[in-house]
């Protein structure tokens, strides 16, 4: 497919894991992608084996409001407009939140939240003048842990929460100017921040008795989903926070009866 000729498409913390497949995945669909992390180093490894006349780097700190603009004006000025935001820029802490500093509160917050309002409202005025057939559109990478409670993560918890609902207010204001906005809501999926748990024979098999097709995503798998959603394919579909987790979230929250039997 090639959804995305002459598209331009901005995926922030594109230089590992889920963001990294999301830029492979529209690059391969004919897209213009915009990379964007803090390592230059890493996000030059991702675009060495994409097309250059088709690919930006702008390394930066997206949670900082005057870049988030440095990054919307220098992909205008590459290629002359923008059709998609990707808001995947994220990180996580885990704990009790009466042990968390307020250097972990702050870290969390400014890259999962205010980064993605950053770049969203840097984003919006060229996503409205998009003639992408499916308009403008914003995806923004949340969580099941935006949908509902972790034991251990209330942070993380409180930034994908917001992200989940912002999706939908977002959805509710732009839609008027013909931008869609609709998030993912991965679970455990194998990028470097689940590595711990994946190292864990025991917590895996434990992630892994409530996820009835038995794996742990692949950052394909998202991209996969991204896409769609950033597509002419999606033209109807706004507001959505699409569980992208192996049917996780399908769950009542009750023990695997099966499992006893």
């Amino acid at each position: 497919m090639q959804r995305f000729t002459n598209r331009t498409v901005i995926i922030t913390g594109s230089s590992t894991g889920i963001g990294e497949a999301i830029a492979r995945r529209f690059a391969s669909e004919g897209a213009n992608v915009v990379l964007n992390s803090r390592s230059r180093d890493d996000l030059e490894k991702v675009a060495a084996d994409l097309d250059d006349d088709r690919t930006l780097i702008v390394d930066g700190d997206i949670s900082d409001a005057d870049f988030a603009n440095t990054l919307v004006a220098k992909t205008v000025e590459r290629f002359g407009g923008l059709d998609c935001l990707v808001n995947n820029a994220g990180t996580a802490t885990a704990g009790p939140l009466v042990e968390a500093s307020d250097e972990d509160i702050d870290k969390v917050i400014d890259i999962n939240v205010k980064g993605t309002l950053y770049a969203c409202r840097a984003a919006i005025p060229q996503l409205a003048k998009s003639d992408a057939p499916g308009g403008g559109s914003i995806v923004n990478t949340s969580s099941v842990s935006g949908t509902g409670g972790d034991w251990t993560m209330p942070i993380y918890n409180a930034s994908k929460g917001a992200v989940t609902n912002l999706t939908r207010a977002l959805a509710l204001q732009l839609g008027a100017q013909g931008i869609r906005a609709n998030a993912v809501c991965p679970s455990m999926t194998k990028t470097a921040m689940s590595e711990g748990i994946r190292e864990n024979n025991d917590l895996l098999e434990a992630f892994l008795q409530r996820n009835p097709l038995g794996r742990p995503g692949e950052p394909e798998d998202v991209a996969a989903v991204v896409a769609f959603l950033a597509s002419e394919d999606a033209r109807f579909v706004t507001g959505a926070n699409l569980p992208v987790d192996g049917g996780v979230s399908a769950s009542n929250g009750q023990p695997n009866f099966q499992a006893f039997q």
